[in-house]
This record gives structure tokens, C-alpha cells and sequence, in this order.
């Protein structure tokens, strides 16, 4: 069954002001939105809105008072009419290996690469947005030098990144999330794709739970959130990343980059490579026990043939 969510718009912004608004929302430790989107709004004009989502109208009234936004607009995300929309219209995502599309577009599959199935969904995670993007060409360089065997998608929405190593390491995946209907959605996904057997989802909140540890240290960890969540949760992650394992993380814009990336270096861990999509970022870390192949740093930018690389 569909889930409700509420949205705190903060419409006719500049980008600057726009993205300097999603950035109130994470460093407010009194706000916890469910996530965060930028979107352009009047392309003509360069108007975006900021877009906060919430569980409930009480924690988007919170939000708005604590964050003085007097142009701030609350409503309701109707139950049929976001999951019903939420894919149409969207083209299939292709990044590095990996080509991601919903149900409407199977008949758009490219030959050769890994195609990915995620439909419209209660749970937070199409693809389509830069963070996964991201991710997923962060994964596409790590299979290029190794096969992670231990793998573990914390924060897993809809369950894409996890279905997406599990596709092609074959190696059993575990994919948490604090939202039980995130755990649904991951294993329908699973099923879906053909690889149930290799996901092991479960409801936890941050790295509290059994499965979590008793299946660490891992070869491979994603964790696409936010940059305060990254933050607070770098000691357990460095703790339970296998010597020489990789550790993906995005949910942070641009201007995160250094704030998050130091809390991980103090954890001994080596920066290897960021990549970016817009105002977003993902950071690809590496344990230090082990030295890892130096990558050189890069912007993802799009082209007409699609993403590519802008080297620093």
C-alpha cells in the first residue's frame, strides 16, 4: 500500500539560494527530512525550488518554523499520484555497465551491459536521480579492478544498488534501511530482477542490527543518504570496511565534499575519487591497511552521447 509523504516547497529561488536552502536542511540537527531535492522550476527565467520531504505535516511544520521560511508551501504527495508518475516520462538512466528503466521501457534494453528493472515505488530510489547515478559508476570502476564478496547497501530505498552488485559480483548482498517499506520494495525489486536469492534486506536503523554485524567486515559498502548521516556514522563504517574494501557514499551536494571526505580521512581512510552530476557528489573511499589503485579525481558531466569525464 502506498505511503503518504509531505513536501515543504521553497519555490522562485536562484540556484545559489536554492542549494544554499537544501544545505539549512541538513545542518540542522532539530530537521530530519526523509530527503532533499533541487529542481529548476522556470528555465527561462533560472527559478528552482527547494523540495523537502517529510513522514508527517507536523515534522514539515517544525522544519519551516525552525528554518524561518515564511515562503515555504506544505502539501501532501497524494498516494496515487506519485507513484503512478514517479517513472513516466523518464528516460532509462544508462552509468558505465549499468542501463536502468522501469517497466514501461523494456523494450528499449541495449545489447550487452546489465539492465536494471525499478518501477515506480513507495520507497526512495529510482535511478534517475545523480546520487544513484553516481553510485552506480562508482561500482562500474571497482568491477574494472576487483570482485567485492562482501557487500552491504546501508540506506537501500528501493534497493537499486544492492540489486545492482549483486547482478554482477553473484555474491550474496545485504541491503538495510530504517524504512520497512524501503525492505519491501528492495526484495519485490529483488524478485524482480532475478536475484532474491542473493539479497538479504532488513529494517535497521543506521548499523544497529545483528545482520549487519555479523556479516561485516565488507569488501563493499554503499551508503547513499545524507551528509549528516555519513558524518555521524564514519567510525562504524570505517570500523566494519575489510582491509583493502571500497566504501561509496553520496547524498552530499558539492559544497559537502570536503566536510564529509575529512571525517572519513580521520577514520584512516584514502579519498580515491570523487565523481559529480549536477550539484551532487559521490565520494569513493579505500581502507588505508591495504594501498588501493590511485584513481584520478573527475567531474561526470553529461554529453550528447551521454555521461562522461571532465578530469581535474
Amino acid at each position: 500500500m502506498a505511503t503518504a509523504r509531505i513536501l515543504l516547497t521553497i519555490p522562485a529561488l536562484s540556484l545559489g539560494a536554492a542549494e544554499e536552502t537544501a544545505n539549512r536542511f541538513e545542518s540542522d540537527f532539530r530537521i530530519e527530512p526523509l530527503a532533499i531535492t533541487i529542481n529548476e522550476t522556470d528555465g527561462a527565467n533560472s527559478l528552482w525550488e527547494t523540495v523537502a520531504y517529510f513522514e508527517g505535516e507536523n515534522d514539515a511544520r517544525m522544519a519551516q518554523k525552525h528554518l524561518q521560511l515564511s515562503s515555504g508551501i506544505i502539501s501532501a504527495l497524494p498516494d496515487t499520484d506519485w507513484v503512478k508518475h514517479s517513472l513516466e516520462g523518464l528516460a532509462p538512466v544508462m552509468a558505465g555497465r549499468f542501463f536502468l528503466h522501469g517497466s514501461h521501457d523494456r523494450g528499449r534494453k541495449r545489447p550487452g551491459g546489465v539492465p536494471l528493472e525499478i518501477d515506480a515505488a513507495t520507497a526512495f530510489g529510482t535511478g534517475h536521480h545523480g546520487t544513484t547515478a553516481g553510485c552506480l559508476l562508482a561500482l562500474d570502476a571497482i568491477l574494472k579492478r576487483q570482485k567485492p564478496k562482501r557487500i552491504l547497501d546501508l540506506g537501500c530505498g528501493t534497493g537499486v544498488l544492492a540489486i545492482a552488485a549483486a547482478l554482477t559480483t553473484k555474491q550474496k548482498t545485504l541491503a538495510t534501511d530504517i524504512d520497512p517499506e524501503a525492505i519491501r520494495v528492495t526484495k519485490m525489486n529483488a524478485s524482480l530482477n532475478g536475484v532474491a536469492p542473493l539479497i538479504a534486506a532488513a529494517t535497521a536503523p543506521g548499523l544497529k542490527h545483528c545482520k549487519i554485524a555479523n556479516a561485516a567486515p565488507y569488501d563493499l559498502i554503499f551508503a547513499n543518504i545524507l551528509a549528516r548521516p555519513l558524518i555521524s556514522l564514519a567510525q562504524g563504517l570505517a570500523s566494519i570496511l575489510a582491509p583493502g574494501g571500497n566504501l561509496i557514499l553520496s547524498g552530499l551536494t558539492i559544497d559537502q565534499i570536503r566536510w564529509v571526505s575529512a571525517s572519513y580521512h580521520n577514520r584512516g581512510l584514502v579519498h580515491t575519487r570523487t565523481l559529480c552530476r549536477e550539484n551532487w557528489a559521490t565520494l569513493m573511499l579505500a581502507s588505508k591497511r591495504k594501498r588501493p589503485d590511485r584513481l584520478r579525481a573527475g567531474r561526470l558531466v553529461s554529453g550528447a552521447t551521454g555521461p562522461g569525464w571532465e578530469l581535474d
